[in-house]
């Protein structure tokens, strides 16, 4: 049964990639781009959870932040969320007339009932490049 809980949860990982690439090539916004990219990097164990946006700006750059939540389930998605958390900061996205000026990991949680599981959630500073 868990075997069965995990290729469902990768199944329906890879259907979201292929539906976030579709939509990518309609021009539906960079959030969409990066949200793909970034499921990308936490590779096929991860679990997407919650993507939020909201506007950002300061005196001389105008943009957005975002918040992407992801979850790693079972023994071996565990390896996968610790080399998500190390690759992120120094990731480089390719999101056309986008910059990502920062990629932090804010917030890990661990449980280990009833089976091991790690939520990693990461803010990305989203900059227009002009």
């Amino acid at each position: 049964m868990y075997s069965d809980a995990l290729g469902t949860a990768a199944a329906a990982h890879h259907a979201s990639h292929r539906e976030l690439t579709r939509h990518e090539s309609t021009g539906r916004g960079p959030w969409l781009r990066l949200l793909s990219q970034a499921l990308e990097l936490a590779g096929p164990d991860a679990e997407f959870l919650r993507h939020s946006e909201c506007p950002w700006s300061s005196a001389t750059f105008s943009g957005t932040r975002h918040r992407i939540l992801v979850a790693f389930n079972g023994e071996h998605a565990l390896s996968s969320g610790e080399a998500y958390i190390a690759a992120l900061p120094e990731h480089e996205f390719s999101i056309s007339r986008q910059i990502v000026a920062d990629a932090t990991v804010v917030e890990v949680e661990h449980a280990v009932l009833p089976a091991p599981r790690m939520t990693v959630e990461a803010e990305l500073l989203l900059l227009d490049d002009c």
